[in-house]
């Protein structure tokens, strides 16, 4: 069951209000209500979305033992869309309309035979539909954790986070906010006393006179989501300039390396992005050379390091979404121990992932900013023939 096993993907969301503190039948009771196939929420364009117990895409027999893990409620989101073949609704159109038109062969179909032979042609399939021969069916893993009142959200589409919080609502009576790099800045910059820093944050010059004060994928002139390019940019100057360990907040120590896929944006929107994969795509001439245009990291491949304990990911950078997470491998070997230790490897996660955000929001919100920058333009000026040997 999604993050029970296998590579894991998550966005980040605060629910609203206190935490459940202990998931019980009464959670499971209010998932059935709205169990896919049983009582849906269904949107204009024909998708309709409910629950399932995430055993595969038709199960919905919701159970302690099953859905509730150490502390944690894991249950998944179907989404089911209607997809009329293309190529089927043009054959039974074509057929319609020859019908129409058989005792005037030479003759060419009026408009009215037209309008008449597409809706005969459609209401055919819908009545075909019924049956869900034509439904794509998609499952969208969820993990609700009661220690933290996280809901770790195993997708970045948009359309199925609005139909997500539509069906949570409903069934839960409460929302959810998206914890992306402008919102865990002010987050952790409360617990720090910094949050006027972060209100007053602005876009860095990296490159002076290429750096735009608006980046064209930030729509919100209120939003802050632009630190989160600005942390993946400092930890390629940090990775390959100061030191790839990082000590943050808890005293412990995380490792950070910069690997596999590397994908750069113009921040003016002008010259596109590109995306470069190798083992080591920040040392790459092209890649150097994109930031020193005043590109700006989207996403990279990043490996953290922390408590002997290795993840390998996709960091995204303005919703600090994680893709595809290589986990470690389980010690326990009983099964229930193994599904709880996989759930605390996910907490244990989440907790790293906030431990190296924290330590760029401690230098980018306090009051060495101004020299931290100075250093990164001053590394991004330099020609490629002076970079220090790998």
């Amino acid at each position: 069951m999604g993050f029970l096993s296998g590579r894991v993907t998550f966005a980040r969301y605060r629910v609203d209000g206190p935490s459940p503190g202990i998931f019980g039948p009464e959670h499971l009771a209010e998932l059935k209500k709205r169990a896919a196939g049983r009582e849906r929420l269904a949107s204009a364009d024909g998708t309709e979305v409910g629950w399932t117990a995430g055993d595969h895409i038709l199960d919905t027999t919701f159970d302690l033992e099953k859905n509730v893990v150490n502390e944690a409620l894991l249950f998944c989101l179907r989404v089911d869309t209607l997809k009329i073949p293309s190529d089927l609704l043009h054959a039974y159109y074509q057929i319609e309309l020859k019908g129409r038109t058989r005792s005037k062969a030479d003759a060419k179909p009026s408009l009215r035979q037209k309008r008449e032979a597409k809706a005969a042609a459609m209401e055919k399939l819908e009545h075909e539909a019924k049956d869900g021969r034509f439904t794509r069916r998609k499952l969208v893993p969820l993990l609700w954790d009661a220690k933290s009142n996280e809901l770790l959200v195993g997708t970045t589409s948009v359309t199925v986070i609005d139909q997500l919080y539509s069906l949570f609502e409903v069934t839960f009576g409460m929302g959810f906010e998206a914890l992306s790099a402008g919102k865990q800045s002010y987050r952790l910059a409360e617990l720090r006393k910094q949050t006027r820093s972060v209100d007053d944050a602005s876009p860095s010059p990296f490159v002076p006179g290429l750096t735009p004060t608006d980046l064209a994928w930030i729509v919100d002139e209120d939003s802050r989501d632009f630190l989160g390019n600005e942390f993946l940019l400092w930890l390629w100057y940090m990775t390959e300039n100061e030191s790839a360990t990082i000590k943050v907040a808890d005293d412990s120590e995380i490792t950070v390396m910069l690997a596999r896929s590397l994908t750069l944006e113009c921040p003016r929107g002008q010259t596109g992005h590109e995306t470069i994969t190798s083992e080591g795509p920040t040392r790459l001439p092209e890649a150097r050379r994109a930031i020193q245009a005043g590109k700006l990291p989207r996403k990279v491949g990043v490996t953290l390091v922390r408590h002997d304990e290795q993840y390998d990911f996709m960091q995204h950078a303005e919703t600090l979404a994680v893709g595809a997470c290589k986990m470690p491998a389980p010690k326990e070997e009983q099964d229930r121990t193994r599904l709880e230790e996989r759930v605390d490897q996910v907490r244990h996660l989440v907790e790293t992932l906030d431990l190296v955000y924290d330590a760029f929001g401690r230098v980018r919100h306090g009051n060495d900013w101004d020299k931290e920058l100075a250093k990164i333009q001053k590394w991004l000026a330099r020609s490629d023939e002076r970079r220090p040997k790998s």
